[in-house]
């Protein structure tokens, strides 16, 4: 029961725009250009784009951190040597502030392990980026009531060898996987009782302190019309936005809901 946690500390909200293989390096520049005219510096929401790995480091000479932090979409786990067409995480430091990791596409379209997962969230610590470890279960999983376990196992797997300390630095975002872009999003309640289990888990991990510390994040068909929903449960801390992102204007009233719901 959420209620396990009352001594939550009250943080600053997280809105995270994942823009998927979507813009170009130019049609980048002009969004974060509008964006940055659209959005004022807000103290109580830490904004963060995910752009395509290609248009990061042009967009990281633009962009004011006052405003808005950037993403990698991934990484890789090792730091340099042969292995041709991946991005090491540690040539993103200074880039990138943050790291999607193990989001569900890359688990079920590019067949990314819990290992490989586990090794990422290590290499993005590493080198100072902070990981935003996605998990969720598919409607296979959820038709046979298998939320908690499967919530619990990736948790587990992704945060091996993380210390305490660490988790500080690590946003969960809990993403079920048939809410994905299908527009078939989670109920509100669905969400609170997951974000529930992932703090039960990680108190079981690295105790009670650390369970109310941790922040956690909704992504799933979120929307301007249900961005409030979520946002009014007490104890999540924020939202992974994808299609929506794309559109500043949108994104911006999300952004806004989340400033009002702070005030």
């Amino acid at each position: 029961d959420l209620h396990s946690f009352p001594t939550r500390r009250s943080s600053d909200l997280v809105l995270i725009g994942n823009w998927k293989m979507n813009f170009n390096m130019h049609e980048a520049s002009l969004y974060l250009h509008n964006l940055m005219q659209l959005l004022p510096s807000y103290r109580d929401v830490e904004v963060v784009l995910a752009p395509t790995i290609l248009s990061l480091q042009s967009l990281s000479l633009q962009i004011n951190r006052r405003i808005a932090k950037l993403a990698a979409q991934n990484c890789y786990w090792r730091d340099h040597g042969a292995y041709t067409g991946e991005i090491p995480a540690a040539h993103l430091r200074g880039i990138a502030d943050y790291a999607l990791i193990g989001h569900s596409e890359r688990r079920y379209i590019f067949i990314e392990s819990d290992k490989d997962i586990r090794l990422k969230v290590q290499a993005a610590l590493r080198n100072r980026i902070k990981p935003i470890l996605c998990i969720g279960e598919t409607a296979q999983e959820r038709a046979l009531d298998e939320t908690k376990d499967v919530l619990a196992d990736q948790l587990t797997s992704g945060l091996a060898n993380v210390t305490a300390e660490e988790l500080g630095q690590i946003v969960i975002a809990y993403e079920p996987v048939w809410a994905i872009g299908t527009g078939d999003n989670a109920k509100p309640a669905d969400v609170k009782s997951a974000v529930a289990t992932i703090r039960r888990h990680i108190a079981h991990l690295y105790g009670k302190a650390a369970a109310e510390q941790v922040r956690i994040v909704y992504g799933g068909s979120v929307t301007v019309d249900n961005a409030a929903d979520y946002l009014a449960i007490r104890d999540l801390d924020g939202l992974l936005v994808g299609g929506v992102s794309l559109d500043s204007h949108q994104f911006k009233e999300i952004i806004t809901k989340a400033h009002s719901k702070e005030k």
